[in-house]
C-alpha cells in the first residue's frame, strides 16, 4: 500500500496541518479521526488493513485528517462562541483547503482531469463531522459513510444556540430545509450510509431522529441500526465498513 505523510500550513486555521495519504489511485475518501483524534488513527486502528481491499485495488485513495476536536467540541469548559467559530474555521480548513488538495492529488495520480467529489467518512464524533460536511457541502461531498455518530450540535455545545451553531447541526438545519431546496435533489443522487450500534456508549437516539427528519424531506439514505451487542467501539466499525464500502462505492450486486 503506498502511503505519503503531508504537512501544510493552514491559512484558516493559522497553523499547520498533517495528514496521511493511503493508496495509488481511485476516488478521493475523506477520514476523521474519532473525538479528539488524529490522522495516524486510520492507521494505528488499523483501520488501513480494513479499507485495504478497496485501496489496494485503486478504487480509493484515503486522506487521513486531524481533528482539532480539544479546541472546539470537547472544551466543555470554554467560550462556546468562540469554539463554534474555531471549529467553522476548521471546516473552511476541509472544503477550501484540504478538498482542493485531494482533488489535485487524485487527478495527478489518475490522470484525471475536473472536480472529483469526495466521499466522507467517521466514526463516533468523526461520523458526526463527515455527516455535517456532507449535508452542507453536497457540491464537495458525492457520499458518507458515518458509523456511530451524533447529529445535534447540543452534543458539543449544550444549550448554546447562535447562527454557528445552527450552519453546523444537521437535526437542526434539516429540519428547517425547504422540500423543495435544491440540495435534497444533490442528496439523492449519492450514496449516504448511517449506521449505530444499540449496545454500550452508543446513542441511537440520535440517529434515530435524523431518520425520521431525512424521510419527513425524502432525502435518500441507508439508515442501519445493529444489535444491542454492538458496541461503540473499533471492533464494530471494522465489521460496519467491511459491510458497508461496497455499497458506498456502488459496488454491491
Amino acid at each position: 500500500m503506498e502511503m505519503n505523510y503531508v504537512k501544510q500550513y493552514s491559512p484558516a486555521l493559522g497553523r499547520d496541518m498533517e495528514c496521511k495519504i493511503y493508496g495509488h489511485g481511485g476516488r478521493p475518501v475523506l477520514y476523521i479521526p474519532c473525538q479528539d483524534g488524529r490522522f495516524f488513527d486510520f492507521e494505528n486502528f488499523h483501520m488501513h488493513e480494513t479499507w485495504a481491499p478497496w485501496i489496494d485495488r485503486g478504487d480509493v485513495i484515503v486522506f487521513a485528517i486531524d481533528t482539532i476536536d480539544r479546541e472546539t467540541w470537547s472544551d466543555a469548559n470554554g467560550d462556546p462562541y468562540w469554539r463554534i467559530r474555531r471549529y467553522e474555521q476548521w471546516i473552511r480548513y476541509i472544503t477550501d483547503e484540504m478538498v482542493p488538495f485531494m482533488r489535485k492529488t487524485v487527478n495527478d495520480r489518475n490522470g484525471w482531469t475536473g472536480y472529483p467529489d469526495v466521499i466522507a467518512f467517521g466514526c463516533s464524533l468523526g461520523a458526526t463531522h463527515a455527516s455535517n460536511l456532507y449535508f452542507r457541502r453536497p457540491d464537495l461531498f458525492d457520499g458518507v459513510l458515518a458509523l456511530s455518530g451524533v447529529y445535534s450540535a447540543s452534543y458539543g455545545f449544550g444549550d448554546y444556540m447562535d447562527d454557528i451553531v445552527y450552519i453546523n447541526s444537521p437535526v437542526d438545519y434539516l429540519a428547517n430545509m425547504p422540500t423543495n431546496h435544491p440540495y435534497i435533489e444533490l442528496y439523492n443522487q449519492k450514496n449516504a450510509i448511517f449506521c449505530t450500534g444499540q449496545g454500550p456508549w452508543e446513542i441511537p437516539e440520535s440517529t434515530r431522529q435524523l431518520q425520521q427528519i431525512l424521510e419527513q424531506k425524502h432525502i435518500d439514505a441507508w439508515v442501519d441500526y445493529w444489535g444491542h451487542d454492538v458496541s461503540h467501539d473499533w471492533p464494530w466499525w471494522h465489521k460496519q465498513v467491511a459491510y458497508f464500502v461496497p455499497y458506498l462505492l456502488g459496488q454491491h450486486a
